[in-house]
């Protein structure tokens, strides 16, 4: 009886010691789930975050974007490329090929805007009828017109401008840039005129008349805003006074008092056709116009044309370049120097 009542009790003792232990371990367990679940933040929810994969290309252009602002041209034009072999029917197809073409400009040196230049074209080609049409072909006559030399040197860069802005203002004479497109064109012309004029001069003062005429003629048809135009006509006259070609050698003199009536030559001018028994012409009201209002335009303003475009290059001077007055848009022409006779010329 007695071990049968042992054997109960240490039963019971067992029984409570492993109840307890149970107990235990669960209050364990629940604190460690409970302490693994986040703390609530307090305050609003931030937003999830952004998923870019459904536009790749837009990602892609406006990283370039963002890259050429702060000058890294190279990694934009990267990025862009890759939007271009990637997205061939992206809508940003366009404005990506445009914007190589503008990282390569604004890279600048010569081998990077030969690259402005042919990814411009490349633009117009593919794209000819898009807005961005008109900004490309201005683009091409601002990379020449950034590399032009001074008037006594190399001016094929200078010609190449020209005929891109002429190009430019005949295909687009309506769009916006068409006034800033005017105005580098009559700067481009002032810059071509004067090494013409030079060699002009040159040739004068030794007296080789027909070289220095033929110079002078094509000069003053073909760019009569030109700031010396004037004195160009004079000597046209004095050469074919020296020619005996008194009518024609008139016909320079009257231009002077008709096209450039604030001229200083006009005195001189006047006096020449009283003393040939020719009638003196009035001024061009037109002409005259023109001239006030060069007057009272400041011409006195950075002469480097560099300066404006941002780059350390020693160009042209384009200060006396004339501020109104249409361009000449058409291409050059043949000389008509051959109207001189030989016996213009002194031994």
């Amino acid at each position: 009886m007695l071990r049968r009542t042992l054997h109960a009790s240490m039963a019971a003792l067992l029984w409570f010691a492993a109840s307890a232990a149970f107990a235990q371990d669960t209050s364990k367990t629940q604190g460690k789930d409970q302490s693994k679940k986040p703390a609530k933040k307090s305050g609003k929810k931030s937003p999830p975050p952004v998923d870019n994969s459904q536009e790749p290309d837009k990602v892609l252009y406006e990283r370039a974007m963002a890259d050429m602002k702060r000058g890294r041209q190279e990694i934009a034009r990267l990025s862009l490329q890759t939007l271009i072999n990637t997205y061939p029917d992206s809508e940003y197809l366009a404005k990506s090929k445009l914007a190589i073409a503008d990282s390569f400009y604004r890279e600048g040196g010569s081998a990077n805007w030969a690259q402005a230049v042919s990814s411009y074209k490349d633009f117009q080609v593919f794209f000819p009828f898009l807005p961005e049409a008109p900004y490309a072909q201005m683009q091409i006559g601002m990379v020449y017109y950034r590399e032009m030399e001074k008037p006594d040197r190399d001016r094929s860069k200078a010609r190449a401008a020209e005929d891109a802005l002429q190009t430019f203002l005949q295909k687009y004479p309506n769009d916006p840039l068409a006034p800033k497109a005017e105005q580098r064109l009559r700067e481009v012309q002032e810059v071509i005129a004067e090494g013409d004029f030079r060699i002009a001069s040159f040739y004068y003062i030794r007296g080789a008349y027909k070289a220095s005429g033929s110079r002078l003629i094509a000069l003053t048809n073909r760019y009569p805003l030109y700031s010396r135009a004037d004195r160009a006509l004079w000597m046209l006259g004095t050469i074919f006074e020296k020619s005996e070609r008194k009518d024609i050698a008139a016909v320079n003199y009257a231009r002077i008092v008709r096209e450039y009536p604030l001229s200083d030559y006009v005195e001189m001018s006047k006096k020449k056709l009283v003393a040939m028994n020719l009638p003196v012409p009035q001024p061009d009201a037109m002409a005259l116009a023109r001239m006030q209002q060069e007057r009272n335009a400041n011409h006195r303003g950075p002469g480097m044309m560099h300066k404006a475009t941002g780059i350390l290059h020693s160009g042209p001077n384009v200060q006396m370049a004339a501020t109104v007055g249409k361009p000449n848009l058409e291409p050059e022409s043949a000389s008509e120097g051959d109207i001189l006779k030989p016996g213009g010329q002194s031994g």
